[in-house]
């Protein structure tokens, strides 16, 4: 085979060409971008300019078109996109983060040969919310920021006309001293607490994480023009001991749709402080609030008195939480017909109270609920209006036997002429009886229509009904009464002391007897159908977590004890 010179030529120079080539693929040309070596801005940094905002600088780079910024939460989160800035940028502002956080950033450039690597890590963390205190009552519209932490000095007030609206993420501590403290809405005021699954709003105590005790303050109590049964002037339990502390009255309302504002996804901890001998405040004291409140996703921690208590009104509430109370999970009276859907209650001890702060209860309960009882009572049980709650999907578990008083632990305590529609609901674990129904008031209100208990599973209690008191046929109303049975299984998590809230998973194990029994529709059921409305919806479930739904409990809720 013979070549010519010019084949034998072109094929001794092609290495040469090739190395060329190579060569020129790797120079830096800025008049042509494809020819621009293919690396992230330099100089790329991460400055906190905030609590909530952090700054990103870098050097543009040559032939960029655009930028792609990444963020990841904390030392260990995966990084995920943010941004895209546009050519020429050399700076971007990161804004409503979370406080006290750190995150990392990395910038990559776009050109038209393709996207860079991404740069090294930038990393900031956001500077802590500074200290606010409240030292005066709110007499005009105010507004308390994430960036900041309020401690409530004294029995603070919202005043007449007066709206405190509360950012998302907002912290708020009782500050406890000999006198307590605790934030008051009066009657025509309004609070606006919105917070979210991801930035709850909290009230807690002052004390260090490791020190809170349950009464290390008061309370948040809010007070509408609701209707009451009580005649008379009713004070509000635990006011009036001092100036900054008088005498608050919440009876003679007369709008059952008053708006007091709304709560949602707030969280009450360490509350329940005594200004007076048995004078305990509560979580959430909801005296005579109206159906224009809005009350969802709600906790109470570690109250020294009731976590929920409301006197009167007509308030509707779902997606309450009560973990560890000093007194009454639930406890409803005077008058009271709102609705409650979805509801928590958790006990496994005796909440031990702050020195000088109070004292627990001698009859906890998962609820109480009573008609009228007290002064201002002018036909006894039997004054009207009556106490007819509806509360529907609960799931109500107690500490089993050997731990609470003796005079306590019911799953429901139903007396005083009370009425109400108790449905959907797991009593489980209660040590003296899943239900105590007390008086022949309470019955008449039973043979009136105006109360029944529907649908409900009863587990892990000696007695379904408490002996030597009213008696209903339970089983005549589609009840579940399985009293040798285990509370623990028939929840995916349920230990006998957690330790956090991931310990505590409500969702019905696959074996649950609450999956199925549930009252799906209130046709025919007369006084049930006619106050449930469009709030309560039936559920082939029973208690508080739908077999095929969400975990709505968690993220927002916390678990702890001290």
């Amino acid at each position: 085979m013979t070549f010519s010179l010019g084949t034998t030529l072109r094929r001794s120079l092609l290495p040469g060409f090739a190395a060329l080539a190579a060569l020129g693929a790797c120079s830096s040309d800025p008049t042509n971008p494809d020819q621009v070596t293919n690396d992230p801005p330099s100089g790329f940094t991460a400055t906190a300019t905030g609590p909530t905002a952090i700054h990103l600088a870098w050097t543009a780079g040559t032939g960029a078109t655009q930028y792609i910024i990444q963020r990841a939460t904390g030392a260990a989160g995966a990084f995920a996109e943010l941004t895209r800035p546009a050519a020429g940028a050399t700076a971007y502002d990161d804004a409503g983060l979370t406080l006290s956080t750190l995150y990392r950033y990395r910038i990559a450039a776009v050109r038209s040969a393709g996207t860079s690597a991404f740069s090294a890590d930038a990393s900031a963390t956001t500077t802590g919310p500074t200290s606010v205190d409240v030292t005066t009552d709110i007499t005009t519209n105010t507004t308390w920021t994430a960036d900041k932490t309020y401690v409530l000095k004294g029995f603070r007030k919202v005043a007449n006309g007066a709206t405190l609206t509360i950012e998302p993420g907002t912290k708020i501590l009782g500050d406890f001293t000999t006198v307590g403290s605790s934030l008051f809405v009066l009657r025509g005021a309004r609070i606006i607490a919105n917070g979210t699954a991801a930035a709850p709003i909290v009230f807690t105590s002052s004390q260090a994480v490791g020190s809170r005790q349950p009464g290390d303050w008061g309370g948040l109590i809010l007070i509408g023009n609701g209707i009451s049964n009580r005649s008379g002037v009713v004070n509000i339990e635990g006011t009036g001991t001092s100036a900054d502390n008088p005498l608050i009255p919440y009876n003679n309302g007369t709008n059952n749709a008053d708006n007091s504002g709304t709560l949602r996804y707030v969280r009450v901890e360490y509350a329940g402080f005594a200004p007076a001998t048995d004078a305990e405040l509560n979580s959430f004291t909801l005296a005579a609030i109206g159906s224009g409140t809005t009350l969802e996703f709600l906790q109470s921690l570690n109250g020294l008195d009731d976590s929920y208590e409301f006197f009167g009104g007509a308030a509707d509430a779902r997606y309450l939480v009560s973990y560890e109370s000093g007194d009454d999970h639930f406890d409803i009276s005077e008058g009271f017909v709102g609705r409650m859907q979805y509801l928590i209650g958790f006990q496994s001890r005796v909440v031990p109270p702050r020195a000088g702060a109070g004292n627990v209860s001698s009859d906890p309960e998962g609820i109480e609920n009573d008609g009228c009882n007290g002064s201002g009572c002018d036909l006894g049980f039997d004054t009207t209006p009556f106490t007819v709650p509806i509360l529907a999907n609960f799931t109500l578990v107690g500490t089993g036997p050997g731990v609470v008083p003796t005079g306590g632990g019911y799953g429901a305590m139903l007396r005083r002429g009370t009425g109400g529609h108790y449905i959907n609901g797991i009593f489980a674990r209660w040590p003296n009886a899943s239900i105590a129904y007390r008086d022949a008031q309470s019955k008449a209100r039973e043979t009136a229509g105006l109360l029944s208990i529907r649908n409900n599973l009863l587990v892990e209690s000696p007695l379904a009904l408490q002996a030597g008191q009213q008696t209903t046929d339970l089983a005549a109303t589609n009840n579940t009464i399985d009293l040798a049975g285990s509370a623990a299984a028939l929840f995916t998590k349920l230990p006998a002391s957690p330790n956090s809230a991931a310990d505590l998973d409500w969702s019905l194990s696959a074996t649950s007897a609450g999956r199925t029994g549930g009252l799906t529709t209130f046709v025919g059921l007369g006084d049930l159908l006619t106050r449930a409305g469009s709030f309560i919806v039936g559920t082939s479930y029973r208690g508080a977590a739908d077999p095929n739904g969400t975990k709505w409990w968690e993220g927002w809720t916390t678990y702890s004890r001290n």
